[in-house]
């Protein structure tokens, strides 16, 4: 929703909103943009002004009062999927990553590469912000738009997926799992999403693909009408295809079936994952024009995305890092591309179950195997979540402990964290601010460390 009014400002038009809880780094951009970002959700913050449209996001549902005040007054209203296809996606070659994981890392990473790799900068909408760019948003210059499909729900109103919205002449699937509990019942419910979004690619359009995801195989064949295109690390017979030169992923090589690994790459970032994100992008980048050979020129000064595994200080030899994870896959692989880095030192997993799928327990058993490559991890038990996270902890192959509150939590690592040690903070949303206030407890030890 951020990106939508930073679309909307710069189509021209006077934008304001309200929210419960904006935080960084999107609280930022706005705040930049000039965009008034009003608390809660008053009747007021609309009636005063008479907005010619009201645009909703999925997170308000009937009986919100300023939901309840639009409906009751006539206005004018309309989803943030619905909005941005009419005002901005028509007539644009519309590029749309999808998947349960690497939406956003993928979309930035081939947003970069059109930025480097064709004549006019490209639009793109993302779920958070590009080194790169700055931003989340932007309309751009060129015909290609690149955003970030999602599969959640559209609005109260409209109960279809985003991304089916989007109409996207290019589309990745990276990869398809359980998530979402809160409003699908199983795995096969969501495939169908995803059919229906393959349903909406022309034929002269192409679909990117894993070649060895069961789960998206089954959404593939339940009928494609595009071009399409499969990729895969370590099989040289794909059609795309890469093959790690570092176990972390820092160093890597692209390649086609005419010339398997054919292009090296180094860069900074980890892990298996995001070698699959640049050859997703790498891939789809070629079939708009751009040689492997650009796109790998590209990747190696691809800075990242803020909140995925974002290096967030190092004081007295404790690395901390900020990382988005709200699924177990996305927890698991976080934590294998730093210990295949093996920097040194442990690795301490903060963790906060904080999307809805989590706090319903959906994922509960998966949660003591994901952290297997930590040394330590401390959960977060936060307000509302009201499963058994001891259990998990006591469950864990990996030492693991449970607290109520993030004070604890920052005075635990306080007195504990040693030089080398590595901190990842997982959540997908504010945290209380742990991330800052545990930077900042660090640095008011220092002196009583090194006494």
């Amino acid at each position: 929703m951020a990106g939508v009014a930073l679309l909307a400002r710069e189509k021209g038009f006077r934008v304001s909103g309200c929210d419960a809880n904006v935080y960084p780094p999107m609280s930022d951009q706005l705040r930049a943009a000039g965009i008034e970002v009003l608390q809660g959700y008053d009747p007021a913050h609309v009636s005063g002004m008479r907005p010619d449209v009201v645009v909703i996001g999925n997170a308000l549902s009937r009986g919100n009062p300023l939901v309840e005040h639009v409906l009751d007054e006539g206005m004018s209203y309309v989803s943030g999927p619905q909005w941005l296809f009419e005002q901005v996606l028509v007539g644009r070659h519309v590029l749309a990553v999808s998947g349960t994981h690497g939406k956003t890392t993928t979309s930035s990473m081939l947003a970069w590469i059109l930025e480097c790799g064709h004549p006019e900068a490209p639009g793109f909408l993302i779920g958070g912000i590009p080194a790169d760019f700055g931003v989340s948003a932007r309309l751009g210059r060129s015909r290609y738009f690149v955003i970030e499909a999602d599969e959640y729900d559209t609005a109260f109103f409209d109960k279809r997926s985003k991304f089916l919205h989007y109409r996207p002449r290019g589309l990745i699937i990276n990869n398809v799992e359980y998530d979402h509990a809160d409003i699908f019942p199983d795995l096969a419910s969501i495939q169908r999403q995803f059919h229906h979004l393959v349903r909406t690619v022309p034929a002269s359009g192409t679909i990117v693909y894993p070649a060895d995801d069961a789960a998206v195989a089954t959404v593939i064949e339940m009928g494609m009408w595009s071009h399409g295109h499969p990729f895969s690390l370590d099989d040289a017979g794909c059609e795309w295809n890469a093959s790690l030169s570092q176990p972390d992923g820092s160093a890597f090589s692209l390649g086609n079936r005419d010339a398997p690994y054919c292009v090296a790459v180094e860069w900074k970032h980890k892990g298996r994952h995001n070698v699959c994100n640049a050859l997703a992008a790498a891939g789809l980048a070629e079939t708009v024009g751009i040689p492997l050979e650009r796109s790998a020129a590209a990747l190696r000064d691809f800075r990242g995305v803020k909140r995925r595994l974002e290096l967030l200080g190092c004081i007295a030899g404790v690395t901390v890092y900020d990382d988005f994870a709200h699924h177990p896959t996305a927890i698991e692989v976080t934590l294998q591309g730093l210990r295949a880095a093996k920097a040194g030192g442990r690795i301490v997993a903060v963790i906060e179950p904080r999307s809805n799928t989590m706090r319903l327990g959906a994922h509960r058993e998966r949660l003591p195997e994901c952290t297997r490559d930590a040394d330590q991890v401390l959960w977060y038990q936060p307000p509302g979540v009201d499963w058994d996270l001891e259990s998990v902890a006591r469950e864990s192959a990996t030492p693991s402990r449970v607290f109520q509150s993030t004070d604890a939590i920052i005075g635990a690592l306080v007195a504990e964290l040693q030089p080398g040690d590595q901190v990842v903070i997982m959540s997908n949303g504010g945290f209380e601010g742990v991330h800052r206030r545990l930077l900042q407890a660090l640095e008011s030890a220092v002196p009583s460390r090194a006494g």
